[in-house]
């Protein structure tokens, strides 16, 4: 019988793509509310598109996807119901802000974004036998780079949209929401080994931060602070910079959910005695305390 932490198997690729997609969508719809841009219709359009994938990505996970209605049964308890709850009050007002081009509708739609945002970051904390994603410093992590990943989605769909130009608040903004991940990846990642985690777990972690802060942290920044005070000029290095911010933030949620996804295993909380021994500490195979 195995003892320490193993992958879990239940969550994989299609269930990282629905944080992935649908953290970038509801920040990119708040992005583009907060934007009230002329391409407006097309960028919501694109969000809400992306939340969209990352819903059926779940579907097509599912064994029995038909089953999956059941999905709103609980919301008393489930986070999970909550989000699927929350999508359709997002896509409904986001519908008519689209064939409005925004106005009180987006900023509802928007609200509702945020709200499934911040359900998906409980999913992860309600997942209690995952000690990657019970941890509580999870929660500002996810929101934070749903919001790096909307503003860089935005600056980089600027160039990218015909008459759309990016407006000069979005690099001081981009740089502000990387300086949040950073804080909060770091207290993220700073609980998990003072706390203790599975070891295989840290290793994963730990391999993918130094790529993460330098090529999605570090880099971006950097542009942002030259964008800012040097070259003041946005056509290239703030799309740049958005497209680095938003692939670190889809890389590091496919790394918490898909690869650092390991089982807390089992542990002895004393070690049994025999006779009039002294009673010894327990044991936690396979965890770093």
């Amino acid at each position: 019988m195995k003892v320490t932490p193993w992958h879990q198997t239940n969550w994989d690729a299609r269930a990282a793509a629905n944080f992935m997609c649908g953290g970038s969508g509801t920040g990119l719809l708040f992005v583009a509310t907060l934007a009230a841009q002329d391409s407006y219709r097309i960028t919501a359009l694109i969000a809400m598109a992306l939340v969209a994938l990352g819903l059926t990505c779940v579907w097509l996970e599912i064994g029995r996807p038909w089953r999956a209605l059941n999905v709103f049964l609980h919301p008393q308890t489930s986070w999970m119901t909550r989000e699927g709850m929350a999508a359709p009050l997002m896509f409904a007002p986001g519908a008519v802000a689209v064939w409005q081009g925004g106005g009180t509708f987006a900023w509802v739609a928007a609200f509702f974004g945020l709200v499934f945002l911040y359900c998906q970051g409980r999913i992860l904390l309600a997942s209690k036998g995952i000690p990657a994603w019970r941890e509580p410093k999870i929660m500002p992590l996810i929101i934070s780079t749903g919001l790096v990943e909307g503003v860089g989605l935005a600056s980089l769909l600027a160039v990218i949209i015909p008459g759309n130009p990016a407006p000069g608040w979005f690099a001081g903004t981009l740089l502000a929401a990387l300086a949040m991940r950073r804080l909060s990846w770091r207290w993220y990642f700073g609980a998990l080994e003072t706390q203790g985690a599975p070891k295989q777990a840290l290793q994963v972690l730990r391999s993918f931060g130094g790529r993460f802060e330098l090529l999605s942290q570090t880099m971006p920044e950097m542009m942002l602070v030259a964008v800012i005070f040097i070259f003041h000029d946005m056509t290239w290095l703030l799309p740049l910079a958005g497209l680095l911010a938003t692939a670190g933030g889809w890389g590091m949620k496919f790394t918490i959910v898909a690869r650092a996804a390991f089982n807390q295993g089992f542990a002895l909380p004393v070690l049994p005695v025999r006779g009039q021994g002294a009673v010894m500490p327990g044991v936690k195979p396979g965890w770093t305390k």
